[in-house]
């Protein structure tokens, strides 16, 4: 093949001096001007306070003294703060991979790429690791996101570096420890770091409430409760399977900080209730490693209880994508670190891409996470959507009072989940069923059970899960009045002790996401929420400018009215039951952390149908949602409506009921969002939740559109698969384009020119790419008598796919000459082709304009996969077997391996790029490879051949031309070693480009 031996514009010798450079190209690049440059000696008094990150339990009555000065501190998180130009930025970029009618709609980043665009530049890195080291710490991992640190060390180097002491503290008879005050740095490093995520061993809290025994079905009593094959019938997922999408193909991870206690569970619970038939689900445990130096992420163990956690979130997102992959990453608690957090940071900066989905079942409220840990999970979700990862987070099982979860009484005042409140996760809340309420459990549950233990008949009303004596609906059915005052439920001195718990679906706004309480643990102080998205905006949904959460609700209740989930969980030692016999006998549970991996099944199907990445699904959402609600609500989607609701909806409105809680004196003086009548710290009569003191403003009521009890509302899984807006046609890709001579050709051109591109396009909106300023030319033109042999010119591109399946294509060269065509666009989307090229000249000297020329330009995708194949030297020597694994990124990077057989000049080479980007033209790839010793070689791979065939644009053969660069075997050459492909890295995947670096093409090709 005539491009055989070519690096785009270099030849194999050139390649020789570029390849010594190559490694410097490993440095981050990011053109942002550093703010801190060095800390000198005389700075390091000059400190300046990280506040909000102080645990409200570091009180003097639990203090019990310093820990010893050699405990360790392993793998702490010091999360770092981007420039402010930066960070509006990314979230400007962030909304436009969200916005179809984008350019960059869907063009996910890497964890490499994100760092270098949007992460801290390399100076204030260097300063701040080796501000570290100075003070003895051992900084193990650097993220490639560029935003976090993990370094470890011991109390004494904390107490000495951050002017903070970490204390033993007893806290309700449980021993922790924690820092005393904010911890303090240098004023120079203040600007980039927001602080230390956490310096203490209180650990999130798991969200599901345990049960006692019964069935979730049918059972002989007349129960009605919900096994698998319910949720399938209630949410309309059957027409789904039906259609043969349930999750093939997906993967979904849950984020979990222990072993479960037994991988059988999960098979158990699938062969049980009928899900065993979907043969491509499977379940793995994983334990992520970071991406460079020491692992932070050992195996867990059991830990008791959170071991029900881990398997009920494995069951429940098997039972809503039968046929995905589920994933368990999990690491171990390393001291002051959450491993649920090590595994998100750990697979969100893996390579080449995380998986796309991610459910998280644990929560901690924002005023007592802390501002450092806040932002932890907020910059995490940020990156992650930015990767095309779609975060679903459980939105607290304690309604309104998300600092007070599972207690006797709300005393901190309205608060949210801080691990799902950001504006880049979905918030999941939790629902009830109301058919126990109104008495209409017969219309919706059969008597009897099928063989898979499903009775449900239909989709069934919902309310606001809500087990408070402060709940009107419960106040109401019990016989009493208004739920506030001397006479409500909650104060009646023979039943309402029983329902005096602060226990429901979570929600609210946003409210100390950053700043510092000035009562520890309450909304208050310098406290703020994250700002409102841009797509949070639905009827009902309130103009309060902060996040608003739950965005969107399943059941989720622990059986007060007599529905609630069962799992399998034999671990009998911490609570859980045998799963054998009849599964009445089984664990059951309710809480956000079921609906939450259940949503991201639910995801799983949307993926496997309208592409394999979405990001936050949130735009969507409330896009459909707005369009469902209108300005004023939709009767027809009202959830009370139970089985006459409108078949056409795509989430069922619930507008029945509240999940305000019961709530407590603070202290002796202070009552926080608590309407209590007649109470006093003394006499302990109990109040309700109120956005106000001295009046009765519930905290939350469902209403008609959002609301803060259950978010947009429940979904008709059919309906969200079928109506997601269809994925646009990915055209961006590296372009190939040739134009063949016309009849009467310009004078001077002897042959086929060539064009290759980048080029980002979707859908058929109108895109124009311009490489004016990074299209040098640096070969000749010689096809036209305007460029002489040597000259230099910038090209510009522009590309219009608005009128697809028609496009069109400009090229203007800065000596003047110009191309235009138009042509049409294959089915498939990888084509081009026209026969009305236009050329005009220059001048006079350039010869005559042209019209008539055909062209074509072929789209080549990513070569990622496995190949083999055989090298036999071009001189004297060996030919041998080897194996070539390529990965692509997205963004035509290549990394990968080349693994030789009996040869010590490829016997194991580490694959990169060369240059950016790896696909220099249409069909041919440049990359090399360094083994163990920093020996060298280069390499050009063709899709196409040596008899000159053109590309295959799904890479299924490579010619392979390589040349040693150093080592024993330097000099040796091989020439078109044929490879086929065998397997794929990553099927299914769609890989965008980013136009960071763009290179025209031509060469003269003789006929």
């Amino acid at each position: 093949m005539i491009r055989k031996l070519r690096f785009g514009s270099l030849t194999l010798t050139a390649l020789a001096s570029f390849l010594v450079a190559a490694p410097a190209r490993a440095q981050f690049t990011s053109d942002v001007q550093p703010r801190i440059t060095f800390i000198q000696e005389r700075q390091e008094g000059q400190q300046a306070a990280l506040r909000g990150n102080v645990r409200p339990e570091a009180r003097p009555e639990n203090d019990r003294g310093l820990v010893p000065e050699n405990l360790p501190m392993e793998h702490m998180l010091l999360q770092l703060r981007r420039p402010p130009a930066q960070e509006r930025a990314l979230q400007q970029f962030i909304e436009e991979l969200h916005t179809k009618k984008s350019p960059n709609f869907h063009r996910w980043i890497n964890a490499r790429k994100f760092g270098e665009r949007f992460g801290l530049p390399t100076q204030e890195l260097d300063v701040i690791t080796r501000w570290l080291e100075s003070h003895s710490f051992r900084v193990n991992v650097v993220y490639p996101s560029r935003m976090v640190i993990d370094f470890s060390g011991t109390a004494g180097q904390v107490r000495r570096t951050f002017a903070t002491e970490i204390h033993y503290l007893d806290v309700k008879g449980e021993k922790h420890f924690a820092n005393m005050s904010n911890p303090r740095i240098p004023v120079a490093l203040a600007p980039a770091v927001v602080g230390i995520v956490s310096l203490h061993d209180f650990r999130p809290a798991p969200m599901h409430k345990m049960h006692k025994a019964w069935p979730q079905f049918t059972d002989s009593a007349g129960n009605n409760l919900v096994a698998p094959e319910d949720l399938a019938t209630i949410y309309n997922m059957n027409p789904v399977f039906s259609a043969g999408t349930s999750g093939q193909g997906q993967t979904i991870v849950v984020i979990e900080n222990t072993d479960v206690f037994s991988t059988a569970d999960w098979d158990t619970f699938r062969s049980t209730f009928g899900l065993s038939g979907y043969t491509s689900g499977s379940f793995t445990t994983v334990f992520p490693p970071p991406p460079t130096g020491p692992n932070n992420c050992s195996d867990p163990g059991i830990i008791p209880n959170n071991d029900a956690e881990a398997i009920l979130d494995a069951e429940w997102a098997s039972a809503a994508a039968p046929s995905a992959a589920i994933q368990m990453a999990t690491c171990a608690d390393a001291g002051p670190t959450f491993g649920g957090l090590i595994a998100l940071q750990n697979l969100i900066n893996a390579s080449p891409n995380p998986p796309a989905i991610m459910s998280i079942s644990y929560g901690q409220c924002e005023t007592v996470n802390g501002a450092a840990a806040n932002a932890a999970y907020s910059s995490a979700y940020q990156q992650a959507v930015a990767e095309g990862v779609s975060v679903f987070v459980a939105a607290g099982d304690s309604g309104g009072s998300g600092c007070d979860n599972g207690s006797a009484g709300a005393t901190h005042g309205i608060a949210v989940n801080a691990f799902a409140s950001t504006p880049y996760n979905v918030a999941v809340g939790g629902t009830d069923f109301s058919d126990s309420y109104s008495g209409t459990n017969s219309i919706y549950w059969n008597q009897t059970n099928t063989p898979n233990f499903g009775s449900a008949i239909s989709y069934v009303p919902e309310i606001p899960w809500n087990d408070s004596c402060a709940g009107v609906l419960l106040s109401n059915f019990l016989g009493f009045g208004p739920t506030y005052g001397s006479g409500s439920l909650c104060n009646d001195q023979t039943i309402g002790q029983a329902f005096q718990i602060t226990v429901g679906g979570g929600g609210g706004p946003s409210a100390c996401a950053t700043g510092t309480p000035s009562v520890p643990g309450v909304v208050g102080g310098t406290c703020a929420g994250w700002p409102k998205p841009s797509w949070q905006s639905v009827f009902g949904n309130p103009s309060d400018g902060v996040r608003d959460t739950p965005d969107v609700s399943l059941f989720a209740a622990d059986g007060l009215w007599g529905h609630f989930y069962i799992f399998c969980w034999s671990d009998t030692a911490n609570g859980g039951k045998a799963c054998t016999g009849d599964p009445q006998n089984w664990s059951g549970a309710g809480g956000t952390s079921f609906a939450s991996p259940i949503m991201a099944g639910i995801q799983a199907l949307v993926n496997q149908k309208n592409g394999p990445r979405q990001g936050n699904p949130n735009p969507v959402y409330y896009q459909l949602a707005a369009a469902e609600y209108g300005s004023a609500g939709n009767s027809s989607c009202n959830s009370s409506n139970g089985n006459a609701v409108s078949i056409t909806c795509i989430f069922y409105d619930v507008t029945l009921g509240d999940m305000d809680m019961n709530c407590l004196y603070f202290d002796s003086t202070n009552l926080f969002n608590c309407y209590d009548p007649g109470g006093t710290f003394a006499n302990g009569e109990v109040g309700v939740l109120s956005t106000d003191n001295n009046s009765y403003q519930p905290a939350f009521t469902a209403t008609t559109g959002w609301d803060f009890a259950t978010g947009i509302g429940t979904v008709n899984v059919a309906n969200l698969v079928n109506n997601w807006p269809a994925p646009a046609t990915n055209l961006s890709g590296m372009w190939d384009l040739r134009l063949l001579n016309s009849v009467n050709p310009p004078p001077g051109q002897v042959g086929e020119t060539e064009f290759t591109f980048d080029l980002d396009i979707q859908g058929t909106t109108a895109t124009t790419e311009s490489l004016s300023n990074n299209g040098l030319q640096d070969h000749a033109f010689t096809n036209s008598v305007c460029s002489a042999v040597g000259s230099n010119f910038n090209a510009t591109m522009n590309g219009d796919f608005s009128a697809s399946p028609t496009a069109s294509f400009q090229i203007f060269v800065d000596n003047g000459e110009s191309y235009s065509m138009t042509g049409g666009l294959s089915p498939d989307g990888t084509t081009v082709t026209g026969t009305n090229v236009q050329y005009n000249a220059a001048s006079q000297n350039c010869g005559s304009n042209d019209v008539g020329s055909s062209f074509t330009a072929t789209l080549f995708k990513p070569a990622s996969g496995t190949y083999i194949g055989s090298f036999t030297p071009d001189a004297s020597g060996q030919a041998f077997d080897a194996t070539i694994i390529l990965n692509e990124d997205g963004n035509f990077n290549l990394t990968g391996t080349l693994t030789g057989s009996g040869n010590s000049c490829f016997s194991n080479l580490t694959i990169n790029s060369s240059i950016s980007p790896s696909i220099a033209s249409g069909d041919v790839l440049e990359f090399f490879g360094t083994d163990s010793q920093g020996n060298q070689a280069g390499f050009v791979a063709n899709a196409g051949g040596p008899s000159g065939a053109e590309g295959d644009t799904m890479w299924a053969n490579l010619f392979v031309t390589a040349v040693v660069y150093s080592g024993a075997c330097n000099g040796q050459t091989y020439t078109d070693a044929p490879f086929r492909k065998v397997s794929h890295s990553h099927p299914g995947r769609k890989s965008l480009i980013i136009p960071r670096r763009f290179k025209i093409e031509q060469e003269s090709r003789e006929r």
